[in-house]
Order: C-alpha cells, then sequence, then structure tokens
C-alpha cells in the first residue's frame, strides 16, 4: 500500500491557492513529498515541478453562443418552444409604454429644437396619448404635414391681409381723389357767379 499524501496535499492546496482536487503531486517522487511537512517544503517541490496545480477543466461556450446566435436571427421561437402565453412572453403595457416614451422623446426633441411649438406639442401629446401614431414614422408624417398646412394657411392670411392694405390704400387714395376734384368743382363754381356778375 502507498504512502497517504493527505498533509502534503492539504498544505500544497493552501501554497497554490486552489482545492485539493487540483493538487497533483508525481507519483514518482512519493518518497520525496511524503518527507515534506511544512509549507516551505512544499514550496519547493512546487519549484521543482514535482507538485503541481492541475489546469482548469474547459467549459466550453461554443454550443451557447451558437445557439444564443441563432436565437437573434429569429430561430427556436416557434410554438414548440413557447411556454407562457402571448400576454406573459411580451405583455401589451410594456409595448404600449416602449411606444410613448419614443413617441413623446420625439416630441420633446422636436420642441426643444423649436420644430414645432408649445401649442402643436400639446395637441400632439394628447393624440399621441390617444393612440393615434402607432410608431415614430407615422408621428414625423404628421408633424411635416401640419407644418406644410400652417405655412400655406400663414403665406394665404399673409396674402389676404395685403389684399386688404392694398385695397384699403386704393380706397383711401379714391376718396382723396374724389375729395380734390369735388374741391376745385367749388372753387371753379364761384369763379363763374363772379363773371356773370360782371
Amino acid at each position: 500500500m502507498g504512502v497517504a499524501l493527505l498533509l502534503q496535499k492539504r498544505l500544497a492546496a493552501s501554497v497554490l491557492k486552489c482545492g485539493k482536487r487540483k493538487v497533483w503531486l508525481d507519483p514518482n517522487e512519493v518518497n520525496e513529498i511524503s518527507m515534506a511537512n511544512s509549507r516551505q517544503n512544499i514550496r519547493k517541490l512546487v519549484k521543482d515541478g514535482f507538485v503541481i496545480k492541475k489546469p482548469m477543466k474547459v467549459h466550453s461556450r461554443f454550443r451557447a453562443n451558437a445557439w444564443a446566435e441563432a436565437k437573434r436571427k429569429g430561430r427556436h421561437t416557434g410554438h414548440g418552444k413557447r411556454k407562457g402565453a402571448k400576454e406573459a412572453r411580451m405583455p401589451v403595457k410594456v409595448l404600449w409604454i416602449r411606444r410613448m416614451r419614443v413617441l413623446r422623446r420625439l416630441l420633446s426633441k422636436y420642441r426643444e429644437s423649436k420644430k414645432i411649438d408649445k401649442h402643436l406639442y400639446h395637441t400632439l401629446y394628447l393624440k399621441s396619448k390617444g393612440n393615434e401614431f402607432k410608431n415614430k414614422r407615422v408621428l414625423m408624417e404628421y408633424i411635416h404635414k401640419a407644418k406644410k398646412e400652417k405655412a400655406l394657411e400663414k403665406t394665404l392670411s399673409d396674402q389676404a391681409e395685403a389684399r386688404r392694405q392694398k385695397n384699403k390704400a386704393a380706397r383711401e387714395r379714391k376718396s382723396e381723389a374724389a375729395l380734390l376734384k369735388s374741391g376745385k368743382k367749388l372753387e371753379s363754381e364761384p369763379k363763374a357767379d363772379e363773371a356773370d356778375a360782371e
């Protein structure tokens, strides 16, 4: 029966900072190893290569990584792989919260960058809350359309205002001309009367 090297194994584990199962003692140097009864002696044996710390066992992630990669592409998600109900797997509330956050973030960004004013912001905020926009793209299209309509409205109102001003100026000129005309008429009438009197 061989020599029990329990003490040496325990000391070696302490010196090598590992478990006893990771310590390898050279079977050809049993007598040499059995003489070592202190950590100092064990350190010497480690230096000589009679006591070695076994390498870590490999636990490969290759298959797990490959599976995760496939899962990202949408594989392995058929009916047979599903455990929870649809609502449990991805609640409607979570989807709603995500959508609201996206839309509200866009509105805040547009308001800060002065792309929309606070009145339009408020209107669109309430419309978003009322489930009018199913995604960011639809909201952006709506904003562009609203801005275009507002710009058109402004140009039309400006044109109407310009027309009003023009008509007003024309009326004023006309009335002034009429006044001048009537003034001249009045001036000429007394002259005519004087001529008749002579």
